[in-house]
Protein backbone atom coordinates (compact mmCIF):
# COMPACT_ATOMS: atom_id res chain seq x y z
CA UNK A 1 0.00 0.00 0.00
CA UNK A 2 1.28 3.41 -0.65
CA UNK A 3 0.04 7.14 -0.04
CA UNK A 4 -1.40 9.28 -2.30
CA UNK A 5 -1.13 13.11 -1.24
CA UNK A 6 -1.11 16.91 -2.50
CA UNK A 7 1.42 18.74 -2.32
CA UNK A 8 1.17 22.32 -2.54
CA UNK A 9 4.87 24.40 -3.11
CA UNK A 10 6.00 27.01 -1.29
CA UNK A 11 4.47 30.81 -1.56
CA UNK A 12 7.85 31.90 -2.36
CA UNK A 13 8.16 30.25 -5.41
CA UNK A 14 11.62 29.10 -3.46
CA UNK A 15 12.58 25.21 -3.02
CA UNK A 16 10.99 24.66 0.17
CA UNK A 17 12.99 25.08 3.28
CA UNK A 18 10.30 23.31 5.58
CA UNK A 19 7.34 20.90 5.28
CA UNK A 20 4.26 20.81 7.08
CA UNK A 21 2.60 16.83 6.68
CA UNK A 22 -1.24 17.17 7.46
CA UNK A 23 -3.37 14.25 8.05
CA UNK A 24 -7.17 14.22 7.96
CA UNK A 25 -9.57 13.10 10.05
CA UNK A 26 -11.63 10.21 10.14
CA UNK A 27 -14.32 10.20 7.00
CA UNK A 28 -12.49 13.23 5.41
CA UNK A 29 -9.83 12.86 3.07
CA UNK A 30 -6.75 14.61 1.40
CA UNK A 31 -8.27 17.20 -0.06
CA UNK A 32 -9.86 18.32 3.70
CA UNK A 33 -7.14 20.15 4.97
CA UNK A 34 -5.58 21.68 1.64
CA UNK A 35 -7.22 24.90 2.55
CA UNK A 36 -4.91 25.46 5.33
CA UNK A 37 -1.87 25.59 3.28
CA UNK A 38 -2.50 29.72 2.56
CA UNK A 39 -4.08 30.55 5.45
CA UNK A 40 -1.25 29.67 7.61
CA UNK A 41 1.30 32.11 5.68
CA UNK A 42 4.06 30.04 6.46
CA UNK A 43 5.70 31.24 2.28
CA UNK A 44 8.86 29.04 2.90
CA UNK A 45 7.26 25.72 3.75
CA UNK A 46 6.01 23.01 1.21
CA UNK A 47 2.89 21.74 2.09
CA UNK A 48 2.12 17.77 1.98
CA UNK A 49 -1.73 16.46 2.26
CA UNK A 50 -1.61 12.31 2.26
CA UNK A 51 -4.99 10.38 1.76
CA UNK A 52 -5.58 7.66 4.57
CA UNK A 53 -5.02 4.11 3.09
CA UNK A 54 -8.73 2.55 3.89
CA UNK A 55 -11.85 3.64 2.59
CA UNK A 56 -14.53 4.96 5.04
CA UNK A 57 -17.40 2.54 5.55
CA UNK A 58 -19.94 5.04 5.23
CA UNK A 59 -18.93 7.96 3.80
CA UNK A 60 -18.31 8.11 0.06
CA UNK A 61 -15.36 9.37 -0.67
CA UNK A 62 -14.01 9.51 2.53
CA UNK A 63 -11.05 7.79 4.34
CA UNK A 64 -9.96 6.16 7.29
CA UNK A 65 -6.25 5.55 8.96
CA UNK A 66 -8.38 2.96 10.80
CA UNK A 67 -11.75 1.59 11.81
CA UNK A 68 -13.50 3.07 15.24
CA UNK A 69 -16.01 0.78 15.40
CA UNK A 70 -15.02 -0.33 18.63
CA UNK A 71 -14.62 0.54 22.28
CA UNK A 72 -17.01 3.08 24.25
CA UNK A 73 -17.08 6.17 21.96
CA UNK A 74 -18.85 8.39 24.55
CA UNK A 75 -15.63 8.09 26.52
CA UNK A 76 -13.23 7.64 24.03
CA UNK A 77 -12.19 4.20 25.58
CA UNK A 78 -11.32 2.70 22.28
CA UNK A 79 -10.31 -0.85 21.06
CA UNK A 80 -9.41 -3.20 17.90
CA UNK A 81 -8.54 -0.17 16.16
CA UNK A 82 -8.53 -2.26 13.17
CA UNK A 83 -5.93 -1.13 10.08
CA UNK A 84 -4.16 0.89 13.14
CA UNK A 85 -0.68 -0.92 12.52
CA UNK A 86 -1.01 -0.51 8.68
CA UNK A 87 -1.50 2.78 8.87
CA UNK A 88 1.30 3.62 11.53
CA UNK A 89 4.13 1.24 9.58
CA UNK A 90 3.14 2.88 6.26
CA UNK A 91 3.93 6.36 8.12
CA UNK A 92 6.78 5.44 9.58
CA UNK A 93 8.36 4.51 6.39
CA UNK A 94 6.77 7.50 4.03
CA UNK A 95 7.60 10.42 6.24
CA UNK A 96 11.34 9.85 6.01
CA UNK A 97 11.24 9.07 2.83
CA UNK A 98 9.87 12.53 1.85
CA UNK A 99 13.22 14.31 2.16
CA UNK A 100 14.29 12.23 -0.69
CA UNK A 101 11.53 13.96 -2.82
CA UNK A 102 11.75 17.30 -1.28
CA UNK A 103 14.87 17.43 0.13
CA UNK A 104 13.71 18.65 3.74
CA UNK A 105 15.10 16.59 6.26
CA UNK A 106 12.69 15.27 9.35
CA UNK A 107 14.10 17.72 12.12
CA UNK A 108 12.26 20.52 9.79
CA UNK A 109 9.22 18.67 8.71
CA UNK A 110 5.92 19.41 10.92
CA UNK A 111 3.29 16.82 11.40
CA UNK A 112 -0.24 18.17 12.10
CA UNK A 113 -3.66 16.28 12.32
CA UNK A 114 -7.16 16.99 13.04
CA UNK A 115 -9.27 14.16 15.12
CA UNK A 116 -8.32 11.05 13.97
CA UNK A 117 -5.56 12.50 12.45
CA UNK A 118 -4.41 14.08 15.27
CA UNK A 119 -4.13 10.62 17.28
CA UNK A 120 -2.14 9.25 14.44
CA UNK A 121 0.20 12.34 14.71
CA UNK A 122 1.23 11.69 18.27
CA UNK A 123 1.67 7.92 17.52
CA UNK A 124 3.70 8.30 14.84
CA UNK A 125 5.45 11.86 15.73
CA UNK A 126 6.83 10.46 18.72
CA UNK A 127 8.77 8.09 16.77
CA UNK A 128 10.11 10.36 14.75
CA UNK A 129 12.59 13.15 15.05
CA UNK A 130 10.69 15.64 13.72
CA UNK A 131 10.46 19.64 14.30
CA UNK A 132 7.46 19.40 16.20
CA UNK A 133 3.82 18.07 16.30
CA UNK A 134 0.60 19.70 16.34
CA UNK A 135 -2.86 17.83 17.52
CA UNK A 136 -6.19 19.57 16.83
CA UNK A 137 -9.15 18.17 18.23
CA UNK A 138 -7.28 14.91 18.44
CA UNK A 139 -7.43 11.59 21.44
CA UNK A 140 -4.85 8.72 22.28
CA UNK A 141 -4.39 5.49 21.13
CA UNK A 142 -3.38 3.94 24.40
CA UNK A 143 -0.33 4.23 25.93
CA UNK A 144 2.55 6.14 24.25
CA UNK A 145 5.24 5.48 23.36
CA UNK A 146 8.75 7.89 23.30
CA UNK A 147 11.34 7.33 21.11
CA UNK A 148 12.20 10.95 20.15
CA UNK A 149 10.71 14.36 21.98
CA UNK A 150 9.45 16.88 19.31
CA UNK A 151 7.99 19.74 21.06
CA UNK A 152 3.88 18.70 20.83
CA UNK A 153 0.57 21.42 20.68
CA UNK A 154 -2.36 20.22 21.33
CA UNK A 155 -5.37 22.43 20.81
CA UNK A 156 -8.84 21.26 21.69
CA UNK A 157 -12.11 22.38 21.88
CA UNK A 158 -13.77 22.61 25.08
CA UNK A 159 -17.40 22.31 23.04
CA UNK A 160 -16.37 19.11 20.88
CA UNK A 161 -19.06 16.96 20.43
CA UNK A 162 -17.25 14.14 18.83
CA UNK A 163 -14.24 14.19 21.07
CA UNK A 164 -14.74 14.77 24.58
CA UNK A 165 -12.64 17.21 26.37
CA UNK A 166 -11.62 14.74 28.91
CA UNK A 167 -9.99 12.53 26.53
CA UNK A 168 -7.80 15.58 25.58
CA UNK A 169 -7.26 16.25 29.03
CA UNK A 170 -6.25 12.55 29.71
CA UNK A 171 -3.66 12.81 26.95
CA UNK A 172 -2.42 16.39 28.26
CA UNK A 173 -1.31 14.21 31.45
CA UNK A 174 0.10 11.08 29.81
CA UNK A 175 2.31 13.74 27.48
CA UNK A 176 3.15 15.49 30.62
CA UNK A 177 3.89 12.76 32.59
CA UNK A 178 6.15 11.14 29.64
CA UNK A 179 8.40 14.44 29.97
CA UNK A 180 7.14 15.66 26.05
CA UNK A 181 7.86 19.44 25.73
CA UNK A 182 3.81 20.04 25.66
CA UNK A 183 1.83 23.39 24.69
CA UNK A 184 -1.73 22.82 25.40
CA UNK A 185 -4.47 25.12 24.50
CA UNK A 186 -8.44 24.66 25.37
CA UNK A 187 -10.81 27.04 23.04
CA UNK A 188 -13.96 27.80 25.26
CA UNK A 189 -15.91 28.38 21.98
CA UNK A 190 -14.44 25.71 19.66
CA UNK A 191 -16.37 22.80 18.52
CA UNK A 192 -14.39 19.57 16.86
CA UNK A 193 -13.20 21.91 13.99
CA UNK A 194 -9.84 23.83 13.15
CA UNK A 195 -11.49 27.94 14.15
CA UNK A 196 -9.23 31.25 13.38
CA UNK A 197 -8.40 30.35 16.56
CA UNK A 198 -6.94 27.83 16.72
CA UNK A 199 -4.94 28.39 13.81
CA UNK A 200 -3.38 31.37 14.93
CA UNK A 201 -2.16 29.04 17.91
CA UNK A 202 -0.68 26.72 15.51
CA UNK A 203 0.89 29.01 13.36
CA UNK A 204 2.71 30.75 16.05
CA UNK A 205 3.85 27.50 17.11
CA UNK A 206 5.09 26.29 14.16
CA UNK A 207 6.60 29.88 13.52
CA UNK A 208 8.27 29.01 16.75
CA UNK A 209 10.00 25.83 15.61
Amino acid sequence: MTLDFIAIPPQNNQPPQRLLVALHGWGANLEDLVGLAPAFNLPDYQFIFPNAPFPHPQVPGGRAWYALENGDLATWQLTGLTGLDQSRRMLLDWLPSLETETGVPLSKTVLLGFSQGGAMTLDVGLQLPLAGLCSISGYGHGPLSVKANPPVLMIHGQQDPIVPLAAAQDLKQELTGLGVALAYHELPTMGHDIPPAALAIAQTFIQSL
